[in-house]
């Protein structure tokens, strides 16, 4: 490879890095969300207050280079404090022995994000929708930038199989729990 042709090759990359940033979840404006099914007819939504991350954004492409995030279990919060309680209990989360949830992704292809959730010391692969909302200067002069993440996991699969059988048939609580993670990040300076 020629000189100039290694020049060439090492601005493209470079010029490709200016536009990555790594971006740090603002959490008085994210929500990590969830919804479950309860007694087969509707649905119990909940969140968790305490998480923390970072991701890697490309504002140039629009891509989410990388993600890692941490959810601390206590947290949940389904605004009903004897549900929450009872989810903080062994029957479901076990927060005392399992206190986080974790997330690392893996890899984006289209709008698809794979990655590692652990959960209960149970890690397994998971896909979930991605969408970038692209970025924005706040009037504080940061830069921020949106993305949601949105999928659905068994929470069997996780060791989380408390459930009831109704009187009328089915169960009080659904297997599979829907994933809404909506972030907004700062750049790091």
């Amino acid at each position: 490879m020629t000189k100039i042709a290694k020049l060439g090759l090492a601005s493209i990359l470079a010029a490709g890095a200016l536009y990555a940033g790594t971006y740090n979840v603002d959490k008085s404006h994210s929500n990590i969300g969830f919804k479950v099914k309860h007694m087969m007819i509707s649905n119990v939504t909940g969140k968790f207050d305490d998480f923390k991350g970072s991701f890697e954004y490309d504002e140039k492409t629009n891509q989410l280079k990388s993600l890692t995030g941490t959810v601390e279990v206590k947290s949940v919060n389904t605004a009903n404090e004897k549900r929450d309680n009872h989810l903080r209990e062994s029957d479901f989360f076990a927060a005392e022995e399992f206190p986080l949830i974790t997330f690392n992704l893996e890899k984006v292809e289209d709008d698809k994000a794979y990655g590692k959730l652990t959960m209960r010391g149970v890690t397994k692969d998971v896909v979930l929708n991605v969408e970038t909302n692209g970025t924005i200067k706040d009037p504080w002069g940061n830069t921020r930038a949106g993305l949601v993440l949105e999928g659905s996991v068994n929470r069997f699969d996780y060791g989380i199989k408390y459930n009831s059988v109704l009187e009328a048939g089915g169960v009080a609580v659904g297997e599979k729990v829907k994933l809404i993670v909506e972030l907004e990040g700062i750049l790091a300076k």
